[in-house]
């Protein structure tokens, strides 16, 4: 695991704070992101989930 946060860290959704180790550079949803993508002119990447218990995924 990565041990440095990334912006998710600061989130309350359970499933946004499962992403906040990975070593992946994400951001909320928001205008911080929009911006940042319109100055660099890159696509942005949409990660859409949700946070269950461990039976709900095994069902």
């Amino acid at each position: 695991m990565n041990s440095k946060a990334n912006r998710l860290a600061t989130e309350t959704s359970p499933y946004l704070l499962q992403h906040a180790y990975n070593p992946v550079n994400w951001y909320p949803w928001g205008e911080e992101a929009l911006q940042k993508a319109t100055k660099e002119n890159k696509l942005i990447l949409v990660s859409i989930g949700y946070s269950a218990c461990h039976w709900c995924h095994v069902m």
